[in-house]
């Protein structure tokens, strides 16, 4: 598969260890053989034609090859460089615009050699690659999945503590297959250590099915994905639409749904911000609550959000992008700039028993300048308080530092959008987006919510599996048993999508803890 789908499945540590190097081979390459051996690998075994087919390494783009180049003395730069820099960055985003076509195309990390895994022997066409069942000889093969699990077990060891895991796949093929297998090892391995678990999908796998059987094959994958995923995570997370650009994101962002590199910039600026709180300092006795409010860790945002009310554990994902500014007076801050990342959810709002988490971080009030942390949770709680149906559970998070917008990161900003992501009313229509070089930073919000909403997310995937694949005369059932299930374990995938459909209706009535 291409190189963007080869990092889904790779878990991101809270804490990660130190860089390190690759070990190099010897001079000759490969270890020396014994005149005796090297006469047996000479024996002719093939007397026909022989083709030898070699593919082209993929280049390195501008933006790649500026990485790699000496950064200028300082003490010898004047207004000609200054100005031919600035020529070189607007390359750099011109190219970035159009030559991105794997996640290695723009990612400036340096990766720890443990940080990446290639599934050697996996040689598939990457649409080919496109259902649970792709995957069978990949997670049948008890060696690759162990040296995966080393993989996760080394950076392990380098913590003193593991808040948790955070665990980020495109489960639109096959790799949420080995997701799930890789996190049932995980359950075993770290039995009391919290996942939070992001399903991530870009619009171009939201294509339209070519036949009935397609069609089948896509509800089966989606259902099984669900039912197999959520056994094994603490918190699920489903994001990605299917369509960004037809969407009601933002009218402030301008966004190419056939570009990855634009809606994966969405994804990731959703989850940086929305996992601020993991990041934010204990506010001791003695700190400065100035600073930040409303830390909490892992396990916590999991026990607020699926512990309580209904104990569901799938979670829709909203985000303002970006924030709205405070306004003078008494003006709420607007809770409906918050638009939902999640797909095939309801636009139901009122729910009693909803539990929420809310991170505001970065917002300016009038006039461009930066609010601070109490007057942000002022407008915030009094906007609560005037919604019709208030929350079962809400906790809110701030910080006044904003999403900075480095290079790479895409050109989506609306001519809107000011150097701070402030809302300018003088602007020029028609214009180019703006990107890194006219936006360094963006007031972010970001909300998880367990509410009613999800429900037809799940139900619908639970009706699917039980009508292709449990009922009898299913048209699926063959389709499930191409993948390795069999039928004691079809019903038990679809009781626990029932069961997770259940919590939404309880017999008799919600009860919880917190009551």
């Amino acid at each position: 598969r291409r190189s963007r789908g080869v990092s889904t499945y790779c878990p991101r540590l809270v804490s990660v260890g130190s860089r390190g190097s690759l070990g190099s081979l010897s001079s000759s390459g490969a270890p020396s053989l014994s005149s005796a051996a090297s006469d047996q690998l000479n024996v002719t075994t093939w007397s026909g034609n022989v083709t030898r087919s070699v593919e082209k390494p993929h280049g390195r783009n501008l933006f790649l090859q500026s990485l790699t180049e000496q950064e200028p003395n300082p003490s010898t730069s004047n207004g000609g460089n200054n100005s031919q820099k600035s020529v070189e960055d607007k390359d750099l985003v011109e190219c970035l615009e159009k030559d991105v076509n794997f996640w290695t195309d723009y990612t400036k990390v340096q990766y720890h050699p443990q940080s990446l895994y290639e599934m050697y022997g996996s040689w598939t066409d990457f649409d080919k690659f496109d259902n649970f069942g792709t995957a069978r000889e990949v997670v049948s093969e008890w060696s690759l999945m162990e040296e995966m699990n080393e993989k996760l077990r080394f950076f392990v060891e380098e913590c003193d503590h593991i808040q948790g895991i955070q665990f980020i796949v495109d489960d639109s093929g096959g790799f949420s297959s080995i997701a799930a297998t890789y996190l049932e090892n995980i359950a075993d391995d770290y039995t009391n250590t919290p996942v939070l678990l992001y399903c991530v999908r870009d619009p171009v796998t939201h294509g339209s099915s070519r036949n009935q059987r397609d069609t089948i094959t896509r509800s089966l994958h989606d259902a099984v994905s669900l039912s197999k995923l959520s056994s094994f995570c603490s918190l699920m997370v489903p994001i990605g639409l299917p369509s960004l650009s037809q969407s009601s994101l933002s009218p402030f962002l301008s966004i190419q749904d056939a570009k990855p590199f634009h809606s994966s910039a969405i994804s990731a600026a959703a989850i940086h911000s929305v996992t601020v709180p993991f990041r934010l300092q204990n506010a001791g006795p003695a700190s400065n609550i100035a600073h930040s409010s409303g830390n909490i860790d892992m396990r916590e945002l999991v026990h607020i959000i699926s512990d309580q009310g209904r104990q569901n554990m799938v979670t829709a994902l909203d985000v303002a992008m970006p924030a709205p500014s405070l306004k003078d007076g008494n003006d709420l801050w607007n809770m409906k700039s918050l638009r939902t990342l999640t797909p095939e959810i309801s636009d139901e709002e009122e729910d009693p028993y909803s539990v929420e988490s809310l991170v505001v971080h970065g917002v300016l009030r009038a006039g461009g300048h930066r609010a601070s942390i109490s007057q942000v949770k002022d407008s915030v709680y009094s906007a609560y308080e005037g919604r019709a149906t208030k929350p079962k559970f809400s906790h809110l998070s701030v910080s006044p530092c904003p999403l900075p917008i480095p290079l790479p990161f895409p050109s989506i900003f609306r001519s809107h959008i000011g150097q701070h992501g402030e809302i300018l009313s003088n602007h020029a229509e028609g214009t180019q987006p703006k990107g890194s070089l006219d936006v360094e930073s963006i007031p972010m919000a970001a909300r998880l919510r367990s509410s009613n909403a999800v429900l037809p997310f799940i139900e619908r995937r639970s009706l699917s599996l039980q009508k292709f694949g449990v009922a009898r005369g299913s048209l699926g059932t063959q389709i499930l048993r191409d993948w390795g299930f069999g039928r004691e374990e079809m019903e038990d995938m679809s009781e626990h999508l029932s069961k997770m459909v259940r919590a939404f209706h309880p017999e008799g009535g919600l009860t919880s803890d917190s009551d």
